[in-house]
């Protein structure tokens, strides 16, 4: 191997590194990989797939290079092997860059019985053996071990090896470590001795999740420190999802990350196609300029863990073009060098040129909306981990009800709702935003005194930052409502019914009343509004001979209002994003998009008329605008794994034109073809006669 100084593409490496790694090959080695697997096969795979990035495994662990750090394990089937740096050379090579994988939660036993205190500790104060395989140990990820250790880990790969980038896997520890270092130190910060459980509710868990916020903010920036010691233009990047971004201080990524990944490889149990996309728009919420790549998996993502398997091709190109249209780049994953199965490598080769191809055009254009829905982190983080999934059944409802609505939207963090960021919006939706302090209520109020509009369901802004109740809503003005008794869970039997005639209760048929909450608020206006749904007054559901309401509708059920500055407001006094997540009853599908097209006050940037369904997102740029539609139309639609994607077509899609643009040419970015457009009302209409997996619409300005 040439030494680090010798070579002269070491010169050309710069700061600028990420913006030129959008399409990632990622390899985990397994220990017995170095006199086994063929490395021929992945520089093919390099090739084939038009890769310009990888992700390699380095240590931790493992080492898989020769590492001369006492107690850091090395393989022992390297030998005389330097199968890490074997392929680093390999990809640079084909002009790739590099970032070395380290993943530090657990070490063998004799780490452990020579430092005692880099493992993590259970509740007992018992050494925690992993779950997975006795006989090694989780580490403390708050010690000595990462700050330390895994510090002279990343070092001595940075000097060894040509690298752009150190990546952290699994490096966010597991939960409460009762280690003595960890119950010093959290009462030293805070006066508390550490949780005996995960209440969200109980002080002691708050300061104990602020406090690991504080030491992973701080460790995520020493490791960066420690890499840019050695090659200044390169990073630490830790691995994350979307809720990762509440783990630490948001401004360690601004300074420490210029390229993000999220971690959600694919599809498990009931998952859509669109929640990939999804976590490609939760942190584009908080950092909107910031490039961020899909890890998608080759195998299925089920708890039992087959990790070394293949899923299906449609489920592996699903996924990726899911990442695609909503404006993330592509990098697999596959775990084991050595292939017992190649199934996976067509459907990656496929996927991973077609976002070549369509890199040119998408890659110069910004994802945008005019509606986005407020992400939720203050509302996450008085949730146990285990548990935020049950604080998201409001936010999952909204997200399908605008997909089947065919509605492009973005998210908005509530960590970052200035004035300036807001304002990109026509309209914003608050599905249960719960937790909302003065200032983020103060910012909806300014933005709806400039003309804004929202949405906005439940409990939002019944509380603060903090979990405090408040005696109302902090936004009662803006919803015009105030609360007349408090909320009430466990409603069985529920309805509210059409009153009068209003573009939000449009579509019903002839139905009288639909299907209402399981979680309900009574409000009285403060203020002149419409109501184009009320209460019915729940009444038993046994025995039979007793299911009949008592009581007339009364008491709003959806409240609607028009603004002074122009906007307009809808709530709804009921976890209607919930209910429909929960049972998918199309009736609250429907109450959710015509209070979103209601409350925009003017035609959707984007109208689709034909069938199937469809993740959507609007792409804009300097030189034109793009449409990317996913398919999600399938038998299986609801529960992967995918067997096949089924064509549909023919669709005609019309896009809404800036103010000051003209369109010079329409084209077909899968199909390869210009097509003909319509101009009407400042829209262009497009006819597209069907596409199977993906396809992108494309008007170009003259």
């Amino acid at each position: 191997m040439l030494k680090l100084e010798d070579r002269p593409e070491a010169q050309l490496r710069t700061q600028d590194w990420y913006k030129t790694a959008t399409r990632w090959t990622q390899l985990t080695f397994v220990e017995d990989d170095p006199q086994r697997y063929d490395p021929a096969f992945w520089v093919d795979v390099f090739k084939r797939t038009r890769s310009n990035a990888l992700c390699l495994s380095a240590g931790g662990y493992i080492a898989y290079y020769p590492s001369e750090i006492p107690l850091h394990y090395v393989s022992k089937y390297l030998g005389d092997t330097d199968p890490f740096g074997t392929l680093v050379d390999e990809a640079r090579k084909l002009d790739m860059h590099v970032m070395a994988r380290v993943d530090p939660h657990a070490i063998h036993a004799d780490a452990a019985e020579a430092h005692p205190e880099w493992v993590s500790l259970t509740r007992d104060r018992k050494p925690r053996e992993h779950w997975a395989l006795p006989g090694i140990y989780v580490t403390c990820a708050y010690s000595s071990y990462n700050f330390d250790f895994i510090t002279q880990v990343i070092v001595e790969i940075a000097e060894k090896y040509d690298i752009d980038a150190l990546f952290g896997n699994r490096w966010q520890g597991h939960g409460v470590c009762y280690c003595q270092a960890c119950e010093d130190n959290f009462r030293e910060a805070t006066g508390h001795d550490l949780p005996e459980g995960s209440n969200a509710a109980d002080p002691v868990w708050q300061a104990w999740a602020a406090w690991r916020r504080t030491v992973l903010t701080r460790l995520v920036a020493h490791w960066d420190d420690a890499v840019k010691a050695v090659r200044p233009h390169a990073s630490f990047i830790p691995n994350m999802s979307g809720s990762s971004l509440m783990e630490f201080d948001l401004s360690v990524i601004q300074k420490h990350c210029p390229i993000l990944f999220v971690d959600h490889q694919g599809r498990r149990n009931v998952e859509l196609g669109w929640s990939a996309g999804r976590n490609g728009k939760r942190i584009r919420a908080t950092f909107r300029d910031r490039p961020v790549g899909l890890i998608t998996s080759i195998g299925p993502e089920e708890e039992p863990r087959w990790k070394d398997s293949v899923q299906t091709g449609p489920e592996i190109e699903q996924w990726v073009h899911a990442g695609i249209t909503q404006g993330l780049f592509p990098w697999f994953t596959k775990f084991n060098a050595c292939i017992p199965d190649d199934r996976w490598v067509e459907p990656v080769v496929d996927s991973f040129n077609l976002h070549a191809d369509l890199e040119p055009v998408l890659g110069q254009m910004q994802p945008t909306a005019e509606i986005a829905v407020i992400d939720p982190a203050t509302t996450l983080r008085h949730w146990a981990p285990e548990k935020r999934h049950l604080a998201e059944l409001n936010d999952l409802g909204v997200y399908q009800a605008l997909v089947e609505a065919r509605l492009p939207f973005e998210f908005l963090s509530d960590q970052v709702m200035s004035a300036e960021a807001l304002g990109r919006f026509k309209l914003v939706i608050l599905a249960n935003a719960t937790y909302l302090s003065d200032a983020q209520c103060q910012a909806i109020r300014d933005y709806v005194a400039a003309g804004g509009s929202v949405v906005a369901a439940h409990e939002t802004s019944l509380y603060d930052e903090k979990g405090k109740a408040r005696a109302d809503f902090g936004l009662a003005d803006v919803f015009g409502v105030t609360m007349t008794s408090p909320p009430r869970s466990g409603v069985r039997n529920s309805y509210v019914a059409l009153n009068g005639l209003h573009p939000i209760n449009e579509g019903f048929g002839t139905a009288q009343r639909i299907i209402g909450g399981t979680q309900l608020i009574a409000v009285e206006p403060m203020v002149d509004v419409d109501l184009p749904f009320l209460t019915v007054p729940d009444f038993p559901d046994l025995p039979m001979e007793e299911v009949y309401p008592r009581l007339p509708p009364q008491g709003a059920g959806v409240v609607a209002r028009s603004t002074a500055a122009g906007g307009r407001v809808v709530y709804v006094p009921w976890n209607i994003g919930e209910v429909f997540w929960t049972y998918l009853a199309p009736d609250q599908g429907r109450l959710i998009a015509n209070a979103v097209k209601w409350a925009l006050g003017k035609a959707p940037q984007i109208e689709i008329e034909g069938r199937g369904v469809f993740d959507i997102a609007l792409h804009d740029g300097d030189e034109g605008r793009a449409l990317c539609l996913l398919n999600l139309t399938n038998p299986m639609m609801m529960k992967g794994p995918l067997r096949e994607t089924w064509p549909v077509g023919q669709l005609k899609v019309t896009i809404e034109v800036p103010g000051g643009r003209r369109v010079g040419k329409a084209r077909l970015l899968v199909a390869g073809r210009d097509v003909p457009f319509d101009l009407v009302d400042g829209r262009a209409v497009v006819d597209v006669p069907g596409l199977e997996t993906m396809e992108v619409v494309q008007l170009s300005w003259e």
